[in-house]
């Protein structure tokens, strides 16, 4: 209700504002043989069971090198259960000192004003600079469009994961960098049939997104302060006919009910799905495929368009009222370090953030599929990414219903469009900015 999101506003405004505890790159805490900051440090992050592994490989690591730090590690098992314990956390006035987040998620709470951020403790560093890190994930993680607020420790972005066995059967040629909307929607038609069906994809504005940007549009007025959604018009709209028709039109989805009783990802990993839309999230599952050969390609670019794809990025967040912000940063700047990354990259999780990593062995390396991993580092000059402002993930969570709704056919397309605009409108300036 208005009411308890008003009365959330105040306590995260006071809590930013009574328990802020030290003003720079060197906050208070307890202190150390060797005068640095000693003591306990809570961090929580978000996982699936490998990717947590690779925390808690990497703390026992950082906890090696600095015996003066116990790290407290609280994973949650899904971004909407790490907010849910968040916002809790916040409003009771007991934050962890960090947490990392997805960029589309954090703007909540550095509108706010209960993080501290990141960008004078990072200038200040003699292990870390800004320019070892991709300029897109950093760039997602600048709140007020300057000064960097959290330290993003991946920069993944949306593929096409897809099936080589099915593709050379059929005798098309494997998705290559430049393949077109024609040979990705002609592939597609291709691989549909027999209980096999050409691509899976979730119906969302980070699946959309790209489209839309390969074939010029926009899918908001503006990045920075957005208003509305824009999706409704010119080269936009027909990006999003584009995607919508893959499922109303071709057939070549996996209709609702199917998709229902099996996934994208469960469908791929059967066998019966010859390309799947993800990020690098989805390798430790595909690692486990033993049936068949897979490996991974570019998105397709728009009729005359340009190659676009969308951030899929998460960061090191600082709360503004940790009382141990000199460990708690230690903690982020080696988990952001060559070595700290190292361990994450060889999870097979993520796409390091430091460019250095992504291009190592430990990411790069054909000992484990997918063979053509370059694909997630030669992307990331065409990385984009959505608002991230304090409203942006309602927006999101109701754009997201609406385009379910129209991908599956539930309602007609052209009211389906207009209610995509006008029920997220009002969201866009809800308590926030």
């Amino acid at each position: 209700t208005r009411g308890v999101a008003f009365l959330l506003v105040l306590v995260l405004s006071a809590v930013a504002c009574a328990d802020r505890r030290g003003d720079g790159p060197r906050g208070t805490g307890p202190q150390g043989k060797d005068g640095r900051a000693a003591g306990t440090v809570e961090l929580v992050a978000f996982g699936d069971p490998v990717e947590t592994a690779g925390y808690e490989e990497m703390i026992t690591e950082f906890e090696a090198a600095n015996p003066d730090v116990d790290v407290a590690f609280g994973p949650v098992p899904d971004q909407d259960q790490l907010l849910a314990r968040l916002t809790t956390a916040f409003a009771g006035g007991d934050p962890p000192d960090a947490f990392l987040i997805n960029y589309r998620k954090y703007g909540q709470f550095a509108d706010q004003g209960v993080l501290e951020p990141v960008q004078s403790w990072l200038d200040s560093s003699d292990v870390i600079a800004e320019g070892d890190f991709a300029g897109a994930a950093l760039d997602a993680f600048r709140f007020d469009g300057a000064e960097l607020t959290c330290l993003p420790q991946n920069v993944s972005s949306l593929e096409v994961y897809y099936n080589a066995d099915l593709f050379e059967r059929a005798g098309l040629e494997r998705p290559r960098a430049g393949w077109s909307w024609d040979d990705f929607l002609a592939a597609a038609k291709v691989l549909t049939g027999d209980g096999t069906y050409g691509v899976g994809t979730e119906a969302s504005i980070i699946r959309v997104a790209p489209f839309v940007w390969s074939a010029g549009g926009e899918i908001a007025d503006d990045e920075q302060r957005p208003t509305t959604l824009t999706l409704d018009r010119g080269r936009a709209r027909e990006a999003l006919d584009f995607f919508l028709d893959l499922q109303t039109v071709h057939g070549v989805a996996p209709p609702e009910r199917e998709e229902l009783s099996q996934g994208s990802q469960e469908r791929f990993l059967a066998g019966t799905l010859g390309m799947y839309l993800d990020s690098r999230k989805a390798v430790p599952g595909l690692r486990t495929i033993e049936g068949f050969t897979w490996d991974v390609a570019p998105l397709p670019v728009a009729p005359g368009g340009e190659p676009a794809t969308i951030l899929h990025g998460d960061a090191y967040c600082m709360t503004a009222a940790s009382s141990n912000k000199e460990a708690t940063w230690r903690l982020i700047e080696f988990a952001n370090s060559r070595e700290g990354q190292l361990i994450l990259a060889e999870s097979g999780r993520t796409v390091p953030s430091r460019t250095d990593v992504a291009q190592s062995d430990a990411f790069l390396g054909p000992e484990q599929p997918p063979a053509s991993s370059e694909v997630f580092v030669d992307a990331i000059p065409t990385i984009r990414s959505v608002p991230h402002t304090a409203n942006w993930s309602r927006v999101e969570k109701e754009a997201d219903n609406v385009l379910e709704s129209l991908y599956y056919g539930r309602v007609e397309r052209e009211a389906g469009v207009r209610q995509l605009v006008t029920s997220t409108r009002p969201l866009f300036g809800a308590g926030g900015s």
